[in-house]
């Protein structure tokens, strides 16, 4: 299956979203540490194949995928997780507010019903509990931010590549709803924390890539009103 991932660092791809996976899929991107990586989000499921051919070709079928990161417990970013982990033997990885309604396969809390689909219910191997936490990965780090708003255990994750400050910020841009759990308040609270975090690269989940502080502080700081 030919490859169509989209290279953004000489360490970083997109390699699932709309147009690179399945209709549906928020982004899903790769992260390569030396011999070790690690997967950011998981798309519905429904392109799990392209997804695997993707990383596969960026990085080889030798290299560990470590850990999948999910940014929150919506259905278009975790949907595919327990199949890349049965694929890939990484572990997932989830904040403990989100971690419950993926274990108990939430289906309306996780958005699963938005889509006319149901989650079934996985099991999240480490659990962030708390603000923060470093994940040290083959030669890099991904540390790990408490984000909530969108959903109650949304995180945002950062690394360095090539010098740069690389954010994963999946759905900076909401939304809001009831039957998602959102809080205005924390939603605010938690953009202001990311502009704080002087990014020079942003991975959004369905807005693509944004390079350079300026243009990433006036993307997130157009949700604050």
């Amino acid at each position: 299956m030919m490859s169509n991932a989209v290279k953004i660092t000489g360490a970083i791809w997109q390699v699932g979203g709309d147009g690179l996976s399945a209709s549906g899929d928020a982004a899903v991107y790769l992260a390569c540490f030396g011999a070790s990586a690690a997967l950011i989000d998981a798309g519905c499921g429904h392109g799990h194949e392209k997804i695997i051919a993707n990383i596969h070709a960026c990085i080889g079928p030798q290299a560990t995928i470590k850990y999948l990161f999910l940014t929150h417990c919506h259905y278009d970013h975790t949907g595919g997780a327990d199949a890349l982990r049965r694929e890939l033997g990484c572990s997932i990885v989830a904040h403990e507010q989100d971690a419950v309604f993926l274990e108990s396969g939430d289906s309306d809390v996780t958005a699963a019903a938005w889509y006319n689909d149901q989650l079934a219910p996985f099991a999240v191997d480490h659990k962030v509990k708390g603000s923060e936490e470093i994940f040290p990965i083959g030669a890099g780090a991904v540390k790990a931010l408490h984000a909530p708003g969108h959903s109650p255990g949304s995180m945002v994750l950062v690394t360095e590549s090539g010098g740069q400050k690389v954010l994963f910020g999946q759905d900076v841009h909401g939304p809001l709803h009831p039957s998602l759990l959102s809080n205005r308040d924390d939603y605010i609270a938690s953009l202001f924390m990311l502009l704080g975090l002087g990014a020079d690269i942003l991975c959004e989940g369905h807005f693509g890539v944004y390079r350079g502080r300026d243009k990433i502080k006036q993307f997130i700081g157009s949700f604050v009103l």
